[in-house]
């Protein structure tokens, strides 16, 4: 099972000041509020592409699932953090505790599985993390995923979570394999996941795509 490495920053919800630390020190804020608020206006065009059952992926304390569910979808979040789990049902959404490379229910039978928040990351290989979505979907199935802006391509490596502690100090979590992936690189990823790109689109400062199963692999 993958390492719960965004366990710190999952329960200090109210606090700022937490980061992903790339091994060469290169530090990322993570958007801690927003994962535990309600699903913020960039994620109104996701929604509104998914016409169909959908995993949510990594789904944290669940504000997409629920704002799926709230748009008439069927809607089901998954995450390794059993924190995150109990505060995705607590906000009514349904969701399940577990590792998405394991067995999940209607293997196949997804029209949509998301990728938000960086989730793009989890397990710091791309490709592996695209083809199983792939393994998830139907034939007509469409992965939507968050990216990088133009420019950085893939990147792959080990990071840690860096969260406050007191004033000057902080604690790092356990390291952890993470990747991020820009509307560049997601081309060629998604085509050796047996995907491609049917559209990248964007919300303010933010970068989407949405990927479908490639018509070589149907």
């Amino acid at each position: 099972m993958s390492v719960d490495g965004f366990a710190m920053a999952l329960r200090d919800r109210a606090a700022d000041g937490h980061w992903l630390v790339n091994g060469d020190g290169v530090r990322h804020r993570l958007p801690v509020r927003r994962w535990h608020g309600p699903a913020e206006p960039a994620t109104a065009e996701v929604v509104a592409r998914c016409a169909g059952p959908t995993l949510d992926l990594g789904c944290g304390p669940g504000r997409l699932t629920v704002a799926l569910a709230r748009a008439g979808v069927t809607a089901v979040g998954v995450d390794i953090s059993a924190y995150a789990v109990a505060a995705a049902r607590a906000s009514g959404a349904v969701a399940l505790h577990g590792d998405l490379f394991e067995p999940l229910p209607a293997e196949g039978r997804w029209a949509h599985a998301v990728l938000l928040d960086g989730n793009i990351g989890i397990g710091g290989d791309p490709v592996a993390l695209l083809a199983r979505c792939r393994a998830l979907l139907d034939a007509g199935g469409t992965v939507l995923v968050e990216l990088e802006a133009p420019g950085p391509g893939l990147w792959q490596g080990q990071v840690r979570v860096a969260a406050p502690h007191r004033p000057g100090l902080t604690t790092l979590g356990p390291a952890f394999r993470w990747a991020r992936l820009d509307t560049r690189a997601v081309h060629q990823v998604a085509a050796r996941a047996g995907l491609a790109v049917r559209d990248v689109f964007r919300h303010g400062r933010r970068w989407f795509g949405e990927l479908t199963v490639s018509s070589a692999r149907r």
